[in-house]
């Protein structure tokens, strides 16, 4: 026969694994919030990293017009210059100035209308991208509130499953409730049948003795080898 408090605390057994695998449930959603906000910024990091190269064309391109208008500016001073000059020899080296500025300016402008082309590339390039993965951050957007519900959900379930834990402590005996409480500190379940002579929690075999306390059900017999709480299950 089994001792009187076997089940009771084969229901609190019960309600206290249901409680603990909720715990274990609501302790991963950190680290799964975690690798989600990870993604997130990955992604927005290949954002910037997409608008990085038209940005730096566009830089390329601001560069070149203040080159363009520096070299536009001593055209037009070697033009007065040469229009104010008497001597020959330097009105002719003027002139080669302005031959050397305006082809520096040609290929500057040449070099401009090249990035710019390439500007209109890259925009187009990123604007793909950025949808991509502006629509893959929505994604894990959206799975981020998937967790915070399931946060929440769980919360309220492990709640009511400390409340049944607790309730199921009610009439049992404290010395009993405190044999099962310290078992089930060190390992889980701590309260299993004997079968064949072997206990269902370390599945080694027990002693004739500690068969023989499980099979009277007088006191709460244990397991010689992992020390859990047993009873006898007649076959």
């Amino acid at each position: 026969m089994r001792h009187p408090a076997i089940e009771s605390l084969l229901i609190l057994q019960d309600r206290e694994q249901t409680r603990r695998a909720l715990g274990q449930n609501l302790g991963m959603i950190p680290a799964d919030k975690a690798r989600v906000e990870q993604k997130i910024a990955a992604e927005r990091a290949a954002i910037e990293t997409a608008k990085a190269e038209w940005r730096g064309l566009e830089s390329r391109k601001k560069l070149l017009e203040t080159e363009i208008g520096g070299a536009e500016d001593r055209l037009a001073k070697y033009r007065t210059q040469q229009s104010l000059v008497k001597k020959n020899d330097e009105y002719q080296a003027l002139g080669h100035e302005i031959e050397t500025t305006e082809a520096k300016i040609g290929e500057l402008e040449e070099q401009e209308l090249e990035i710019m082309f390439a500007i209109d590339q890259a925009k187009e390039r990123f604007a793909a991208a950025e949808q991509e993965l502006n629509d893959n951050i929505a994604d894990h957007t959206d799975r981020l509130k998937v967790l915070d519900d399931r946060d929440a959900s769980l919360r309220a379930d492990l709640g009511a499953a400390e409340t049944a834990c607790e309730q199921a402590k009610i009439g049992i005996e404290a010395r009993a409730l405190r044999l099962f409480e310290q078992v089930a500190s060190r390992t889980f379940p701590a309260c299993v049948a004997v079968e064949g002579g072997k206990c269902g929690g370390c599945h080694l075999r027990v002693s004739g003795e500690a068969e023989g306390v499980a099979r009277k059900g007088e006191e709460l017999a244990r397991c010689d080898q992992c020390g859990r709480i047993i009873w006898w299950e007649s076959s």
